[in-house]
C-alpha cells in the first residue's frame, strides 16, 4: 500500500473512533434532554457537561486543545469554558514493557543504560509522559521523563483532522467569522510541541537563564548528554510539599505568590517565553520556601508584537486608561468586520475598564473581566490573535490558585513595576 496509503487507512480509522466516541457522547446527551426534560437542562448544557469525558476518551490532543479553549470565551459560551476548564490529564502509565522499549531507543540494551537505579512507579503519569526517579551511574540522583510510545503519530493523526473539522465547519453558516483554522493552527502546534522532550530540554534551560534574577525560584537543570526527544533528564528535587495554603503562614504565602507573580510577569512581559501550564501540579514549595517549577512542557514563545500589545493591555487597564484597551484589541485583532461600529465599541470598552477601576485592587478578579470583555468582542466580532490565548491562559491558571493562597495580593499593581521595565527597555 505505500506510507501515504498506510497512513491514510491509519486517519481512516482514527476518524472512526473519534466519530464513534463523539457519537455516543452526543446520543447520551440528546437522550438525556429528551428523556429528563427540565431536568437535565438544555442539549447545549448537557453536550458541554458531556465535553471533558468525551475528550478525555479522545486522547491527549483533544484534552490539550480543550484546555485551551477553556480559555476562549471570547469564542465559546461561558457554560461550554466552565466544563472544558475541568479537565486534566492524568492517566494509568505505560506498562513496564512498553517505557523499557522506549529507553532502549534512546540508550540502546539494557546493559548499557546510565542507571544505577531506576523507578518503574512513576511519580508524575500525564497524557503525554511519564516521569521517573533514578540513580545515574555516578550517583546523581534525576528525574527521566518518558514519552509516552505511539503519542506523537496517534496526536498528528488528531491535529490533522481536526484540521479538516475546522475548515469544514468554517464553511457553515454563522460559524464563517470565527477564525477556527488559525486558533487551531496556533493551539495544535503548541500541543503537539510538547511531545518533543528534547524541545522541552530546551526550554527548561532558557527558562532557567530568563528567570535566574527571580529570587526564590527555582527549575530543574537538564543533564547534559543524557535522552534526546523521548526521554528527558533533568535534576531530580527532593524535599518539596504541595503548592497548597497549608500549613504556611500568612507572610509565607503572599511571599510566595510574589514570587509566582514575578516569574509570570518576566516571562509575560519581558522575555516572552511563557509557561502556560503554572497550576498547582506543576509547582511545589521547597524547604526554604521557595517556588519550585517542575517543567517545561507547556512554553509558548511570543511574537514580539503580542507580547507588546498584551503587556501595554495590561498597563492601561490597570491604570483605568479603557479608551486605550480598546484601541489594543482593535489593532491587535485576527479579525474586524467592515461593517462593525469601531466607536461603539470603544465607548463600551472604556465602560467596562471603567468599572473595573473602581474596584478595590485586591478584589480585581481577572475571570470575571476577562468574560465580560470577550462577551463584548463576540457582539462586535472583534476576535482576538490566537496568540493571545497563551499568556492569557497563564494567568487564568494562575490567578485562582494566587486568590486562594493570599487573598489581598494586587494582582495588577504587581504587573505595574514589570511593565514599566519593559516600556523603559524597549525605549532604550
Amino acid at each position: 500500500m505505500g506510507y501515504a496509503g498506510t497512513e491514510r487507512s491509519g486517519l481512516g480509522r482514527r476518524a472512526v473512533r473519534i466519530g464513534s466516541v463523539t457519537l455516543r457522547h452526543t446520543a447520551a446527551a440528546l437522550g438525556g434532554a429528551v428523556f429528563r426534560r427540565g431536568r437535565g437542562g438544555s442539549v447545549s448544557a448537557r453536550l458541554a457537561k458531556r465535553a471533558p469525558a468525551m475528550l478525555t476518551e479522545l486522547g491527549p490532543f483533544c484534552v490539550k486543545v480543550g484546555q485551551l479553549l477553556s480559555t476562549r470565551r471570547d469564542l465559546l459560551p461561558e457554560r461550554w469554558c466552565d466544563e472544558l476548564g475541568r479537565l486534566t490529564d492524568t492517566v494509568p502509565p505505560p506498562s513496564r514493557e512498553q517505557l523499557a522499549a522506549v529507553l532502549a531507543e534512546e540508550f540502546g540494551p539494557e546493559a548499557g543504560w546510565p542507571f544505577a537505579e531506576f523507578d518503574w512507579e512513576p511519580v508524575g503519569s500525564g497524557s503525554i509522559a511519564t516521569v521517573h526517579r533514578a540513580v545515574l551511574t555516578d550517583g546523581r540522583v534525576v528525574a527521566v521523563k518518558i514519552r509516552r510510545p505511539g503519542i506523537v503519530p496517534l496526536m498528528s493523526s488528531d491535529f490533522r483532522l481536526a484540521g479538516a473539522f475546522a475548515r469544514a465547519t468554517g464553511r457553515l453558516p454563522g460559524l464563517r467569522r470565527l477564525p477556527a483554522e488559525e486558533m487551531l493552527g496556533q493551539i495544535g502546534t503548541a500541543v503537539l510541541a510538547q511531545a518533543d522532550l528534547a524541545a522541552e530540554r530546551d526550554s527548561l534551560t532558557r527558562l532557567r537563564a530568563n528567570l535566574a534574577t527571580v529570587k526564590g525560584v527555582r527549575l530543574p537543570e537538564p543533564v547534559e548528554g543524557f535522552g534526546g526527544d523521548q526521554v528527558l533528564v533533568m535534576e531530580f528535587l527532593d524535599d518539596l510539599r504541595e503548592f497548597r495554603p497549608e500549613p504556611y503562614r500568612p507572610e509565607e504565602r503572599r511571599d510566595a505568590m510574589r514570587r509566582v507573580l514575578r516569574a509570570v510577569y518576566q516571562m509575560l512581559f519581558l522575555d516572552g517565553l511563557v509557561h502556560c501550564d503554572l497550576h498547582p501540579g506543576n509547582l511545589r514549595l521547597d524547604a526554604a520556601g521557595e517556588v519550585v517549577l517542575l517543567d517545561a512542557g507547556f512554553v509558548v514563545r511570543l511574537p514580539d508584537r503580542v507580547r507588546r500589545h498584551f503587556g501595554e493591555f495590561f498597563l492601561r487597564m490597570a491604570l483605568g486608561e479603557g479608551r486605550r484597551c480598546a484601541d489594543i484589541v482593535i489593532e491587535s485583532a485576527a479579525r474586524v468586520p467592515a461593517d462593525c461600529d469601531l466607536e461603539a465599541f470603544r465607548t463600551e470598552v472604556e465602560k467596562l475598564v471603567g468599572d473595573a477601576s473602581a474596584v478595590v485592587a485586591a478584589e480585581f478578579n481577572l475571570a470575571a473581566f476577562a468574560p465580560r470583555l470577550f462577551k463584548l468582542q463576540r457582539r462586535f466580532g472583534i476576535f482576538a490573535a490566537a496568540e493571545f490565548a497563551f499568556p492569557l491562559l497563564s494567568l487564568l491558571v494562575l490567578e485562582g490558585m494566587i486568590h486562594s493562597f493570599d487573598p489581598g495580593v494586587d494582582f495588577q499593581g504587581e504587573a505595574v513595576p514589570v511593565l514599566l521595565q519593559a516600556i523603559g527597555e524597549a525605549g532604550g
